[in-house]
């Protein structure tokens, strides 16, 4: 487990641009200032966008692979989530839209799904 990084998820947001660039989806930003410090934000559209790791972030889907030290980490893992719900609960209270993406969504095979989510959102 000591060479799960605890910060940044460059990789999962990068994968997430180029989504975004291929289907010439404009008018984001990364690395703004805000509560909870979302990946993404469309600003004009007051859309947040999370690209959330499915080890760090709990994933439903993958939730089966906790370290052996399972009792640290099932605490840890708890209190990631209910931050999350936190952080979106205070975005959702000022006027923001939250999407939340989970890393295994980002394989090729879903990005369709994927593009679907995104447009939608910015639809709205």
């Amino acid at each position: 487990m000591s060479t799960i990084r605890s910060r940044g998820n460059k990789d999962t947001e990068l994968a997430l641009v180029q989504v975004l660039r291929r289907h010439r989806i404009a008018g984001w930003r990364r690395h703004q200032q805000m509560p909870g410090k979302p990946d993404f934000i469309f600003r004009k559209l007051r859309l947040a966008i999370f690209v959330d790791g499915c080890f760090w972030h709990g994933c439903p889907k993958h939730s089966g692979h906790v370290a052996k030290s399972g009792a640290y980490w099932r605490k840890k893992l708890t209190v990631n989530q209910l931050r999350d719900r936190m952080v979106t609960r205070t975005l959702r209270r000022t006027g923001w839209r939250v999407l939340r993406i989970w890393e295994h969504d980002l394989a090729a095979k879903r990005n369709p799904r994927l593009l679907q989510r995104i447009v939608r959102a910015l639809g709205q």
